[in-house]
């Protein structure tokens, strides 16, 4: 008579982007040769998970007895990469050999197995119990290490365990020594890290401050253009500083990308402040916008909900540059390879700064620029007319006067000018929970469409003889005229913020747009006609 095949069900989940989905784990054991195979597309770690979960079961005291082992990944037509599975494979045994008797229907277990029988931390671990969660399991079985960034999806009716080792999980699962669960989500709204850089630090440049404050009100990308010395980084690091506190949501987004790209860390285990990141100008396209033979997210993604800032804006390749131009549309990029296509998000804001020549001293009133004219024109010129046209404020930052340096009135801390940036970006998020948006809470003026154009930012005929004006003077395309009026209205919700108006004005929330709102968002976007 033919031996009788023993079969058990386990759940885990693995990574796709940044998202988990759930991997139903099939194992068939029958008594015969010693034998052990893996099917459903898994990559080459996981084929070469035998010999861990061999070893590391025999090493903490609980060997697997000989038999015939077949291992079915499903959905068996997606590919599966990652060694978080091996925890979910080696209770699947288990449960089919016999060794321990459990419901597994409402469970799911992630982690690597170590040759020692310890529980190895995983990359993702927040997206894949977030995806188990979603699929209906209620105890989430997670390395010890990952177990604190897990925690962030935790909710009332679901229990997360960290689990060290295979022994510490066979006591749990048997009932001979329970793990502590996690009580409680870590998260708390509005907690944010306290910075070093402040406003206040910044002495002088008045104009390129209101820029700024201005990009921050409406999620607006910005170019910084002026001489070495002039505050362009100082002032770019400080951005960060005024942006509103994050979400809930925006850090669980952000607290993935890391998790995904392996770089959570111990101290920081999810994302509580808005992301800055700097990268040199060396890097290639695929680290800047995201790639490689296994797709990865790059600096725009890992920039998601907070700040890119591009340092010497012309020095870095322009593969690269140009390689951005979708992703700031889309507010995602999407990576195609044989194995499929992964999005990423990478809603960003977009800092640059530059000199204005490649000396730095251009139009400097100490006139120290020994830059030829064709030098000055091909430095300039690896910036392409359509990246321009992509960003929305340009500002130029003459060099300090003595007077500016020893000036003791520097203006306003971060802390006072975030309390009207987010009173501002309220206006519009108002704006756009009338509208009938349900992701309005992520939705700022930069992000406005040519219907809600036409919504919120409509002309009297006053505006309409300005803007005209501004449109042939200085030549402006179908998008950089869209700019304009998106700037002109976070420029409208501040001044109603600063006084006090921020009810509905004419129809629409925060006020219809005047001609000097018009009239100072054209002047923040005329650099690109003065230096190209």
């Amino acid at each position: 008579m033919e031996e009788r095949t023993v079969l058990s069900v386990t759940y885990t989940a693995a990574t796709f982007g940044t998202d988990g989905y759930e991997v139903i784990v099939e194992c068939s054991s029958r008594k015969g040769l010693p034998d052990f195979e893996i099917v459903g597309l898994p990559d080459a770690a996981i084929r070469e998970s035998e010999k861990r979960i061999y070893t590391g079961s025999e090493n903490s005291g609980y060997p697997i007895p000989p038999s015939d082992i077949s291992i079915n990944l499903a959905p068996a037509d997606k590919k599966k990469e990652g060694t978080a599975i091996e925890l979910a494979v080696l209770v699947a045994i288990y449960c089919t050999t016999g060794m321990i008797q459990c419901r597994t229907d409402d469970k799911s277990f992630i982690g690597e197995i170590s040759f020692s029988g310890e529980i190895r931390g995983v990359r993702g671990a927040l997206g894949m119990t977030i995806a188990a969660i979603n699929s209906g399991r209620r105890e989430i079985f997670v390395p010890y290490d990952n177990v604190r960034e897990a925690s962030v999806a935790y909710r009332d009716g679901i229990t997360i365990y960290g689990v060290r080792d295979i022994r510490s999980l066979i006591g749990h699962l048997t009932g001979r020594a329970p793990l502590d669960p996690v009580r409680s989500n870590p998260y708390t709204d509005g907690i944010d890290f306290l910075s070093r850089e402040d406003f206040f630090d910044v002495k002088g440049q008045h104009r390129a401050k209101r820029a700024m404050i201005t990009a921050a009100a409406g999620g607006h990308n910005i170019l910084l253009i002026g001489p070495p010395g002039s505050g362009k980084s100082m002032l770019a690091k400080r951005l960060p500083t005024i942006l509103p506190k994050m979400s809930y949501e925006e850090s669980l987004e952000s607290t993935k990308i890391y998790s995904c790209a392996g770089m959570l860390t111990e101290d920081e285990p999810f994302v509580l402040r808005r992301p800055f990141r700097s990268p040199h100008y060396s890097l290639s396209t695929a680290a800047l916008v995201g790639g490689g033979k296994i797709p990865q997210p790059g600096e725009i993604s890992l920039s998601h909900n907070g700040v890119l800032f591009l340092d010497e804006f012309p020095e870095f390749r322009k593969d690269a540059l140009e390689g951005l131009r979708q992703p700031i549309e889309d507010k995602c990029v999407t990576i195609t390879r044989a194995a499929g296509r992964v999005t990423y998000p990478s809603s960003f804001m977009l800092v640059c700064a530059m000199n204005p020549c490649k000396c730095g001293y251009y139009g400097s009133r100490n006139g120290k620029c020994t830059c030829k004219p064709t030098e000055i024109r091909d430095y300039l010129g690896r910036i392409s007319g359509p990246m321009l046209d992509r960003i929305d404020i340009q500002v130029e930052m003459p060099e300090l006067a003595f007077g500016e340096l020893t000036d003791g009135d520097r203006g306003e801390h971060s802390d006072e000018i975030r309390g009207r940036v987010e009173a501002a970006r309220q206006l519009s998020r108002e704006r756009f929970r009338l509208a009938g948006y349900e992701n309005y809470a992520t939705l700022s003026n930069a992000l406005m469409q040519t219907h809600e154009l036409e919504a919120f930012c409509s002309l009297d005929e006053q505006c309409t003889k300005i803007m005209e004006a501004v449109f042939e003077k200085i030549n402006l395309s179908a998008r950089g005229y869209d700019r304009i009026l998106r700037v002109a209205r976070t420029l409208c919700d501040m001044e109603a913020v600063e006084k006090g108006q921020t009810g509905e004005t004419d129809g629409i929330i925060g006020g219809r747009i005047k001609k000097q709102h018009i009239m100072e968002a054209a002047q923040m976007r005329v650099l690109d006609r003065k230096y190209w």
